[in-house]
C-alpha cells in the first residue's frame, strides 16, 4: 500500500470519490482514497438514484446543476455508463403558500439560467399522467430532474480519478488520524500508516467516528429513511417515454419511474433516528428491516395522489440510513481549529450534490477559496458550540421538513432556547418574539398585548408588520434600546496588531480613540468579511462583524495568523446595547458624568466611559443609520447596565426594538448586510465597499491586486437601490430584475421602510445601466412590479443627524 500522498480522503461512497476526481481534475496527482469496505458501501448503494436542482440557496442549486451536467462529462472520460435518465421533474403545490415557494423559485431560476416553468393542473395531468391533481393549484418543472446507477456513477468518479494517477486502497480500515506538528497527518490503517499533507473526512454514516479520531465533532447525524419499489404497471410500461419524477411536497413523497414499475420514498413525520450513540463499523452492505407501519399515513396518501400505487403492488422495500446536517445542507471545507483537515460529509443528496461538493473542495484545497459563496453548506456556519444533543432535535426537525414549504422568516422551534443572554427572561416580559442565529435567542420583533408571541410564517407581509413599524417610529422619533449580543466581537492585541490588522483589512486602521470600517478580502479579492474597527490604545483593537460567521472569521485569522498579534473571539465575553434615535445622546449623557456633546464625542469615537455602575466601551456609531452609541460591557454587568438605561430612558420615550426593525431602519439608508449585500460572491467594486478601502496605504494587504485590478478596469455591474411598487409582498433575495424586457439583474435584500412608506430593494444590474431614475420591473412572486432606481437615501439624507 502506499504510504505517503498529498492528500488522502477517507471514505469510498460518491461524495469521496467525486472530491479524488475532482482534485486530479485540477491538478493534484499525488492523492488516495481508503475505504474500509468496498466502494459505495454505507448510503451510497441503496440509494434512490434522484437529482434535482431545487435548492432554497441559489449557490447551492448552481453547484446541483453544474452536479447533474457533469455525468455525461464522467461518462465521455471512462466510457462507463452512469445510468443516466434525464427525465424531467414536477414539484407539486396544493396550497397558496406552496404555490408562492414555487413562484419564488421559479424566479430565482431565470437569472441563474435554469429553464424551469410553473404549469397549471391540466398541464401536469399531461406531464404526469399517474398523478390526481384534485386539489393542485401548480407545479414547477424541471427538466434537468432525473435519476441514475449510484453504483455506476460512484465507480465512473473512481475510474475518471484513477486514469489521472489517484490511487484507491478499499478494504483499509482507519484506526486513528493524528496530526503532525507542521500541519500534516499520519492516518494509521489496518494495512500500515500513511502520511498526507491534508485529510480529507468523507466518511458518511461513520463520519462522527472518523471526526472523534481527530477529537472533532462534526454535526451530523443519520435518520432512516424508505422507499418502495412497485410491481411492474402498465400506466408506465406501455408509454412511448418514461415517466419524469413527481415531488409531492404534501405527501411528503418523491416518486419516478424504476424500470416498468414506480418507485416512491417518503420523508415520514413519525421518522425515527440511526445510530444515534454511534455507526457500527461493522455495517456496511446491509439495510435496515422493512418498517411499513412508520410510513402508513404516507402511503395512504400516496395512494390518493398516485391512485396506480395501490394497484401496482410493492415489489421490494429499501429501508437504509442517511446522514444529515442540522440544516439538511452538506458540512464541506476546512474544520476550524485543525491545520490541513477538511470535512466533506453530511451530503445526504449525494448524487444531486456530490459532483458540486468535490468541486468546491477541491478548488479549496489547491486554489485557496471556492469560486462561489459556500457559506450554505460551510462546516463553519455552527460554530464550535454545537453538541450532539442540539444536533439530534435539529436533524428530526429537518427531516420532518424536508419537504415543507421554506418561508423567508420563518424560525423553526427545535432544540430552542439553547443559547441566551441575561436579557432573555426580560426580552420575555417585554413579549419578545424570537428568531435564533448560531444558537443564539435573539429577539425579533416585540408583540402588543393581545397580539400572539408568535409571527406567522409568510412569502408575504406577516403579523409582524404593525409591531415593526412602532419600534421604528420609537426610533425614529425618540430612542431606541437593541441588544448588541448578537454581533461578532474579537480583540486584537499585541505590538504588531495594528501592522497584521493594515495587512488583513483593505482599509484604514484606525488611531486610539477612533474608529473605522473597512471590508476584508480574499487574496482574489472577494468580500469575506465587513468590520468595524475600534482602535482602545496603540496595541490592543476590538473589532465588530457578523454574529453567524464566528468561527469563518477565526478560521481565516488563523490561517494568517502572525507573531506578535493575539486574536481572540470575544462574542461571549463583551455584550451590551445600542440606543439609537434623537434622544439617545440625551439618554447616554444622563447615565455618565462623561462629557458627550458632538464636540467631545464625535461621529466614529471610540471611549471608556463609566455607565451607571458598570465601566463600559462606547462606540458613537448605528448600523440605524440614525444618532446612536453601541454600548459594550462584561456579560456579568449587563442586566445592571439595562436597568440603568431602561430607568433614565423612561424620560424620553426608550422603547426596544429588535432585528425586524433593525432591518427596516438599515433601509433608509440603503444600508447592506453580510450574506446579502456583502459575501464571498460579490467584490468591493460592485457593491461600493471600495469606497473603504485604501488603496494607497504602504501595507500590502490581502486582496489588494485583485481590488486594484478591479479598480482599474471598472465593476460590470453594481449595486443600487430601487423604490418598488409592492403590493402584500416585498422583495426577500433574488428576485430577477428585469431591465428593457430581459433579465440582467437580481435583488440581494429588500424589505420595507417604515419610515419612508416605500417598498425598496437593494439589488445588483450592469454598470452601463445603472442611472438614477432608472424603470425596472422585479419579480415577487410571479407578479412584475414597477420600481424606480433611487440614490437619495429616504432618511437624513447629508447625515447631519447620525453625524451631528
Amino acid at each position: 500500500m502506499k504510504n505517503s500522498a498529498r492528500v488522502c480522503i477517507i471514505g469510498g461512497g460518491v461524495v469521496g470519490c467525486s472530491v479524488l476526481y475532482h482534485l486530479t481534475k485540477l491538478g493534484w496527482n499525488d492523492v488516495m482514497l481508503v475505504e474500509r469496505s468496498e466502494l459505495t458501501s454505507g448510503s451510497t448503494w441503496h440509494a434512490a438514484g434522484g437529482f434535482h436542482t431545487l435548492n432554497g440557496d441559489t449557490n447551492m442549486a448552481a453547484l446541483q446543476g453544474y452536479t447533474i451536467r457533469l455525468y455525461r462529462e464522467l461518462e465521455e472520460i471512462t466510457g462507463m455508463s452512469c445510468g443516466l435518465h434525464h427525465v424531467g421533474g414536477v414539484t407539486l403545490a396544493d396550497t397558496p403558500e406552496r404555490m408562492d415557494m414555487l413562484m419564488a423559485e421559479r424566479a430565482k431560476h431565470r437569472y441563474m439560467g435554469l429553464e424551469t416553468e410553473i404549469l397549471g393542473p391540466d398541464e401536469i395531468a399531461k406531464v404526469a399522467p399517474v398523478t390526481n391533481v384534485d386539489g393542485i393549484i401548480g407545479g414547477l418543472y424541471d427538466p434537468l430532474d432525473g435519476h441514475l446507477d449510484p453504483s455506476g456513477t460512484t465507480h465512473a468518479y473512481a475510474r475518471a480519478a484513477r486514469m489521472a494517477g489517484a490511487v484507491i486502497e478499499t478494504h483499509c480500515m482507519v484506526r486513528e488520524t493524528n496530526p503532525r506538528p507542521d500541519g500534516s497527518w499520519d492516518i494509521v490503517t489496518d494495512k500500515g500508516t500513511i502520511h498526507a499533507e491534508h485529510l480529507v473526512n468523507a466518511g458518511g454514516l461513520w463520519a462522527r467516528e472518523v471526526g472523534a479520531m481527530a477529537g472533532v465533532y462534526l454535526p451530523l447525524h443519520p435518520m432512516e429513511h424508505q422507499y418502495l419499489v412497485t410491481e411492474e404497471t402498465p400506466e408506465i410500461y406501455e408509454r412511448d417515454t418514461e415517466h419524469p419524477h413527481v415531488m409531492d411536497p404534501g405527501g411528503e413523497s418523491y416518486l419516478r419511474q424504476e424500470g416498468r414499475g414506480l418507485c416512491i420514498g417518503f420523508y415520514e413525520q413519525n421518522c425515527r433516528p440511526w445510530a444515534v450513540d454511534g455507526t457500527s463499523w461493522d455495517f456496511g452492505h446491509e439495510l435496515l428491516p422493512d418498517d411499513l407501519d412508520k410510513i402508513a399515513e404516507s402511503v395512504e396518501f400516496a395512494y390518493r395522489r398516485f391512485p396506480v400505487l395501490e394497484r401496482a403492488g410493492i415489489k421490494s422495500v429499501i429501508h437504509g440510513p442517511f446522514t444529515f446536517a442540522p440544516d439538511g445542507n452538506p458540512l464541506v471545507g476546512p474544520v476550524p481549529g485543525l491545520r490541513n483537515y477538511w470535512s466533506a460529509c453530511g451530503v445526504m443528496a449525494g448524487f444531486s450534490q456530490g459532483g458540486g461538493v468535490g468541486l468546491t473542495l477541491a478548488q479549496w484545497m489547491i486554489e485557496g477559496e471556492p469560486e462561489r459563496d459556500v457559506f450554505a453548506m460551510d462546516i463553519a456556519r455552527f460554530g464550535r458550540v454545537i453538541t450532539p444533543g442540539y444536533t439530534l432535535p435539529k436533524v428530526i426537525e429537518n427531516y420532518q421538513n424536508r419537504f415543507s414549504v421554506v418561508y423567508p422568516n420563518e424560525e423553526l422551534p427545535a432544540a430552542r432556547p439553547f443559547r441566551t443572554t441575561p436579557m432573555y427572561d426580560i426580552w420575555k416580559a417585554h413579549r419578545a418574539v424570537f428568531g435564533q442565529q448560531y444558537g443564539l435567542e435573539v429577539p425579533n420583533y416585540f408583540a402588543p398585548e393581545g397580539e400572539p408571541l408568535y409571527e406567522t410564517p409568510s412569502f408575504r407581509r406577516s403579523n409582524a408588520w404593525e409591531a415593526t413599524r412602532a419600534e421604528v417610529k420609537a426610533v425614529r422619533e425618540n430612542v431606541g434600546i437593541n441588544e448588541v449580543h448578537n454581533f461578532g466581537k474579537y480583540r486584537v492585541t499585541g505590538p504588531d496588531a495594528r501592522a497584521w490588522l493594515d495587512r488583513i483589512m483593505a482599509g484604514h486602521i484606525p488611531q486610539p480613540g477612533r474608529m473605522s470600517l473597512t471590508p476584508m478580502l480574499s487574496p482574489k479579492g472577494r468580500l469575506i468579511g465587513d468590520f468595524t474597527i475600534s482602535c482602545l490604545n496603540a496595541e490592543h483593537f476590538q473589532l465588530t462583524a457578523s454574529y453567524g460567521a464566528q468561527d469563518y472569521h477565526m478560521r481565516w485569522f488563523e490561517q494568517v495568523a502572525e507573531p506578535g498579534a493575539r486574536v481572540e473571539n470575544i462574542s461571549e465575553v463583551l455584550t451590551g446595547f445600542q440606543i439609537a434615535g434623537p434622544r439617545a445622546r440625551d439618554l447616554l449623557a444622563r447615565v455618565t458624568r462623561a462629557d458627550v456633546s458632538n464636540d467631545a464625542f464625535r461621529f466614529m469615537d471610540v471611549k471608556r466611559l463609566s455607565i451607571g455602575m458598570c465601566d463600559a466601551i462606547v462606540q458613537r456609531v448605528s448600523y440605524t443609520g440614525d444618532l446612536g452609541y453601541e454600548i459594550y460591557v462584561p456579560f456579568m454587568d449587563l442586566r445592571a447596565l439595562w436597568q440603568t438605561l431602561w430607568d433614565a430612558g423612561q424620560a424620553f420615550g426608550i422603547r426596544p426594538f429588535g432585528m425586524r426593525a433593525m432591518m427596516s431602519l438599515r433601509l433608509d439608508r440603503f444600508f447592506g448586510s453580510w450574506l446579502s449585500e456583502f459575501s464571498p460572491d460579490y467584490t468591493p467594486g460592485e457593491t461600493g465597499m471600495d469606497r473603504f478601502i485604501r488603496f494607497n496605504k504602504p501595507a500590502d494587504f490581502v486582496g489588494k491586486a485583485a481590488a486594484a485590478a478591479e479598480k482599474s478596469a471598472g465593476a460590470a455591474r453594481r449595486l443600487v437601490a430601487f423604490e418598488v411598487e409592492a403590493d402584500d409582498a416585498d422583495v426577500v433575495a433574488y428576485e430577477p430584475i428585469w431591465i428593457d424586457g430581459k433579465v440582467q439583474g437580481f435583488c440581494t435584500s429588500g424589505g420595507y421602510s417604515h419610515t419612508a412608506d416605500k417598498s425598496i430593494a437593494l439589488g445588483l444590474i450592469p454598470s452601463d445601466t445603472a442611472r438614477d431614475g432608472l424603470e425596472v420591473e422585479i419579480e415577487i412572486l410571479g407578479q412584475m412590479r414597477r420600481a424606480r432606481q433611487i440614490s437619495t437615501p429616504l432618511f437624513d439624507p447629508d447625515a447631519a443627524r447620525m453625524r451631528g
